[in-house]
């Protein structure tokens, strides 16, 4: 069982804490500069079509376009510098850097961490989007094509919106301005409002990925939503943003398995993913964030359930994350990431599945440089980095990880 429980902290295992904290710090401290030093620009898992060759030769259909983001994406060395790929800023990647640098600065108190916390916030409102609706919203600076949808480059999107609306009220509760508040609530009505409504009924509620046509139901979008809506209405005391909130979880949480896991689409058949690794960690994360800020517990037994199959099948004994529970290769630094994220919540329950994740990422997938791989496959590790999949969310589950440990310490 991955579950154990520490009823006691011996002077040994504090000075073992004391060191996993101090090269977790080294480490996170290294990626952060890093990044800074690419200005926070990096080349990312879908952004083939920025290529100019890929774009002119490629972009004129969704069959060639799907081939050429499909052909980037697998390959076993970087093929974006090649194809004149440029480097971009990505919205999700700024608000992980930001959410890992106010729980570095919540640790040390260093001015730095918000120096750098505020270059990234200009950035993000430079990149935020007016919709129909009149709200605020993010998306990825690259055309994607995917199975079930194109989007043209910054077509709003609604997890990019709901992690960047996630940093800041995490920046909100520690720093308590009060613009941070009001840019969550510019993106309200693009969340309600632009998004097409897949499932309106009193008791659930589920809401498209992007404000195109589409009928494909991502389970996490609606779940990421009722999560800032709940955030969102405890920090401003507006709970009339509680109900839709409710209505969503409601949905996601009536879409878990009988034997507790959730597919990535409502219904399964409608994408080839079925129970992967950081999607799941996704759903648990925001269902634990909208029953702490609501105070709606009704789903603890579900989520408790769901992460118990997060741990029982996701991930390998040495703590490499699964690609699937159903497949193990390849194993992606993300999803090493969203494990630490989720089980750092947990540190009494599942610490020592917490450090084995940190451990194995650590010391199969970082390069002394200040950078994280990709993938490890069966046979060979991709060892180019993509700046928001690879350094960005290991900023952010570093962090967490480091609050973990530091709670424990204490």
């Amino acid at each position: 069982m991955h579950n154990e429980r520490i009823s006691e902290t011996s002077p040994n295992m504090k000075a073992e804490n004391s060191q996993e904290l101090m090269r977790a710090n080294a480490v996170l401290d290294a990626v952060l500069d890093y990044s800074e030093a690419q200005g926070w620009r990096g080349f990312d898992k879908h952004d083939a079509l920025n290529s100019p060759f890929l774009w002119t030769f490629c972009g004129w259909s969704r069959v060639t376009r799907l081939l050429a983001v499909q052909a980037v994406m697998r390959s076993p060395v970087n093929l974006r510098p090649v194809l004149a790929t440029p480097r971009t800023f990505n919205p999700k990647g700024l608000a992980l850097f930001m959410r890992g640098l106010l729980d570095r600065y919540a640790l040390d108190g260093d001015q730095g961490h918000l120096v750098r916390l505020r270059t990234l916030l200009g950035q993000l409102d430079a990149m935020a989007v007016v919709t129909p609706s009149g709200g605020r919203a993010w998306g990825y600076q690259y055309p994607w094509q995917d199975l079930g949808f194109f989007a043209p480059r910054g077509t709003p999107n609604a997890v990019v919106t709901a992690f960047v609306c996630e940093a800041l009220l995490a920046a909100h509760r520690q720093l308590g301005e009060p613009e941070l508040l009001s840019r969550v609530e510019a993106a309200i009505p693009f969340f309600l409002g632009d998004l097409q409504h897949l499932k309106d009924e009193p008791e659930e509620l589920c809401l498209s990925y992007m404000p195109l046509p589409m009928s494909m139901r991502v389970l996490d979008v609606s779940i990421l939503v009722a999560s800032v809506l709940a955030q969102f209405a405890r920090q401003s005391n507006q709970p009339q943003w509680l109900e839709p909130a409710r209505r969503l979880a409601c949905y996601v949480v009536r879409r878990q398995t009988d034997y507790h896991a959730w597919f990535y689409t409502d219904p399964p058949g409608d994408s080839p993913i079925r129970h992967d690794n950081y999607h799941t960690g996704f759903i648990l994360d925001a269902l634990s964030s909208y029953m702490d800020a609501s105070g709606d517990r009704q789903w603890q037994p579900q989520y408790d359930a769901g992460l118990a199959f997060y741990a029982e099948h996701l991930f390998e004994p040495s703590g490499a994350p699964r690609w699937m529970s159903d497949r193990a290769y390849p194993y992606d630094i993300h999803g090493a990431a969203q494990g630490m994220l989720t089980f750092s919540r947990h540190m009494d329950t599942h610490g020592g599945l917490a450090r084995r994740i940190a451990g194995w990422a650590l010391d199969e997938m970082y390069n002394p440089e200040g950078r994280f791989y990709h993938q490890r496959m069966r046979w060979y590790t991709k060892k180019f980095t993509q700046l928001r999949w690879c350094n960005a969310w290991m900023v952010r589950a570093l962090a967490a990880f480091a609050q973990g440990i530091h709670r424990e310490v204490d």
